[in-house]
């Protein structure tokens, strides 16, 4: 069961499982904190997780004002704060990933590691294009439904929308009890789309492992191969015949490769 925290940042909800080093579970644009339960099931015996629902996702409400990425990242450090964390392994998946990568550029110490899962630091023409038409979507659709479909077509494999992955997810996210309104999802859009850390990512001391999926056309590998080449000794990995959320199509795969990275940091450490 999860929990609201109060922060220097205001009430953040946050889900909280297992024992061990700890690790922060950063989710990206839309998705709550329910997203990483394949990571909070399947990595309890090993870790202390926490997953939250960021701002105007979930049970965190929408603050007035615009989001950015660097007040995104600000919620993050006040979690651990909260949580009295001292540093935590930091996993970012998309959206998130960004997020993560102003985390350990503004709050380096906070950061024991990262893993940036779908990521991108400077958007190019084709990313800018789609995420407007995201934009545009979301108040277009007809309801609800219509939107995932479309939506959706984006984050998972043509094997998941095959094999009846997609429809169970369309489901159960129709379901949820705290759905997210149309201004919640274009207002984080906003600033994923045009942040640019490009030129700082240089500075990220933390070790650090980029996985981009081979079939991802959101954030596709081009992207995440340029994040890897400007953080000094990062590693950079293409996960096969997997797209844009492999963490909840292939978790055992995606739950196995972080456990080892992680191993290999604590032993160094």
């Amino acid at each position: 069961m999860g929990e609201t925290i109060e922060t220097d940042a205001g009430g953040i909800w946050v889900e909280r499982r297992g024992e061990g080093p700890d690790i922060l579970l950063i989710a990206g644009l839309s998705d709550p904190a329910e997203v990483w339960q394949a990571q909070l099931d399947g990595l309890a015996d090993r870790y202390r997780l926490t997953a939250y629902d960021n701002r105007g996702t979930g049970r965190t409400p929408l603050p007035e004002g615009p989001l950015s990425v660097p007040g995104m990242a600000q919620d993050a450090a006040a979690v651990l704060r909260a949580l009295e964390i001292p540093a935590a392994h930091v996993v970012g998946f998309s959206g998130g990933s960004r997020i993560a990568q102003e985390l350990a550029l503004n709050h380096p110490r906070l950061v024991r590691s990262l893993v940036l899962m779908s990521t991108w630091a400077r958007p190019d023409a084709y990313f800018r294009s789609m995420t407007d038409y995201w934009h545009w979507m979301a108040e277009r659709a007809p309801d609800e439904r219509a939107m995932l479909e479309a939506f959706l077509l984006w984050i998972y494999t043509p094997r998941a929308h095959a094999d009846g992955t997609v429809d169970r997810i369309i489901e159960e996210t129709l379901a949820f009890p705290h759905p997210q309104s149309v201004e919640a999802f274009q207002r984080q859009l906003a600033p994923f789309r045009t942040h640019d850390t490009l030129d700082r990512l240089a500075e990220i001391t933390a070790p650090t492992l980029v996985l981009a999926g081979e079939l991802d056309i959101a954030a596709p590998p081009r992207l995440g191969r340029a994040v890897a080449e400007r953080i000094p000794g990062a590693l950079f990995e293409v996960l096969p015949g997997e797209a844009h959320q492999p963490f909840q199509e292939v978790p055992d795969t995606f739950n196995a490769r972080v456990d080892a990275f992680w191993r290999q940091v604590q032993a160094q450490s």
